[in-house]
């Protein structure tokens, strides 16, 4: 069997896409699965499925490293909640010599900190099951849903926002509660965009998936389907040109991974984006900020810029959610500011996220960014550079805006546009507005408006 040739690599020192690679390290973790693994094995997605790594002794006995009895006792306590599963090819990334600062260790290994939860945590914080009108369904948004379609991943990441869900066979959505979904979306002629999600849509077959986006393409208002997946990243194998081939079928497909160090991109995770790309699937990446892994200006970006070399757009850096067991990787949200400082600016625009925090509740996403607005008066708008330039833009003397009373037909601007259906607007849009005279967005049960209610007084 032939090692990997170290001599062949690129002007930065990587190794060439078209490689068949088979380190000396994957071929002795290969080895201890089944004795007489060969390139063929490592490189069938569904091999790493059926040899997922569930048990701390057989993390031990692939890796080498050794725990004492008294931390494997408290990794089983965590075990017994949240359940453990590493691909072989994502174990054989952890460097074993120094484990304990690894990224992909942190990431894809016990923690017993997991156990600790804190009064701010919850099982569900972004409240999507309160926003489920049917099994599967997420709606949040006004013109798209979160369509949860598996609940199986290739590895259960420690930090997962639906860690309540990911391993329990309670959860798996079958083919009918998938039709379930399909009906209530169909049902609704708002929803243009449709996110599959789960779990990782790419763990279910091809057969399968190509089902799914048959259904979602027959639907005529669906415009824009996106998949999420991690399978680049941990399971990059499953990227076959037969999945990219399905894929391709039905577009227009948008694919947002999950890299959050840029040791994750190897030469097979580079692949497999190359494969997806050249399939015509715009990419975007959505990173979370994980304390002790990603939390440094340094590695962020050089996570977005290895990202964009390999035509992934960055999208959302997220700060970690409230979910249970997640303390151990929550930063401050000034560290995720000090890295977006330290990117806007000072790299391609292209190459920069958005930062949000995934409101508790259920708001949605909020964007969080760095304050670039000092001052502004009636004519003048002072603003600040990347540098810390102070520099002033002088707002238009004349400017007659254009009110909208949505009487469409006597507007003088062209809105012969196709897809310019009216839909009323909510939130700070409606306060923006010109047609709705409402001056105040009043939160449910406040005691001011309940006094005036019950003192006979009208109400806003």
């Amino acid at each position: 069997m032939k090692q990997e040739n170290k001599q062949h690599t690129d002007k930065r020192g990587r190794k060439p896409l078209n490689m068949q690679i088979f380190t000396e390290h994957q071929q002795e973790i290969a080895h201890k699965i089944e004795p007489k693994s060969e390139l063929k094995n490592w490189r069938d997605w569904k091999w790493h499925l059926r040899n997922a790594v569930k048990s701390i002794e057989d993390f031990e006995n692939l890796t080498g490293i050794v725990f004492t009895d008294e931390e494997k006792e408290k990794f089983q306590e965590t075990q017994n909640r949240f359940p453990l599963s590493i691909t072989p090819y994502y174990l054989s990334l952890i460097k074993r010599e120094n484990f304990r600062n690894d990224p992909v260790y942190k990431q894809a290994f016990l923690d017993n900190r997991e156990l600790i939860v804190s009064s701010s945590e919850m099982g569900d914080p972004l409240s999507e099951d309160h926003d489920s009108p049917v099994p599967g369904i997420t709606h949040r948004y006004p013109d798209r849903v979160l369509f949860l379609v598996s609940n199986v991943c290739a590895m259960y990441c420690r930090h997962c926002t639906r860690k309540r869900k990911v391993g329990d066979v309670d959860y798996i959505p079958n083919k009918s509660q998938v039709q379930q979904g399909l009906e209530y979306i169909r049902n609704h002629p708002e929803v243009r965009d449709v996110l599959l999600s789960g779990g990782d849509p790419f763990l279910l077959s091809d057969e399968y998936i190509d089902w799914i986006l048959t259904e979602l393409r027959a639907i005529p208002h669906v415009q824009i389907i996106r998949i999420g997946t991690r399978t680049p990243v941990v399971l990059p194998y499953r990227i076959t040109d037969n999945l990219v081939n399905v894929l391709k079928k039905h577009h227009p497909i948008w694919v947002n991974t999950h890299f959050n160090h840029p040791r994750e991109l190897t030469a097979s995770a580079r692949e497999s984006l190359t494969k997806l790309a050249n399939g015509g699937i715009p990419l975007g990446n959505q990173t979370v900020l994980l304390a002790d892994v990603n939390d440094c200006p340094r590695i962020m970006k050089e996570l977005v810029h290895q990202l964009v070399i390999n035509r992934v757009r960055p999208y959302y850096l997220y700060q970690c959610d409230l979910s249970e067991g997640l303390s151990h990787f929550r930063t401050p949200i000034g560290k995720g500011i000090e890295i977006m400082e330290s990117l806007i600016g000072h790299t391609s625009g292209y190459a920069v996220p958005t930062y949000v925090i995934d409101a508790p509740g259920g708001g949605g996403k909020i964007p969080v960014m760095p304050n670039y607005i000092i001052s502004w008066s009636t004519n003048k708008v002072i603003l600040r550079n990347y540098e810390g330039v102070i520099t002033s833009y002088q707002e238009p003397d004349k400017y007659e805006t254009t009110i909208c009373d949505r009487n469409c037909s006597k507007c003088n601007l062209e809105l012969d546009v196709k897809g310019s259906d009216e839909i009323n607007a909510i939130g700070i849009e409606k306060l923006l507005s010109d047609y709705d005279e409402t001056i105040s967005l009043i939160p449910a049960n406040n005691e001011r408006y309940e006094r005036r209610d019950t003192n006979g007084h009208e109400t806003v």
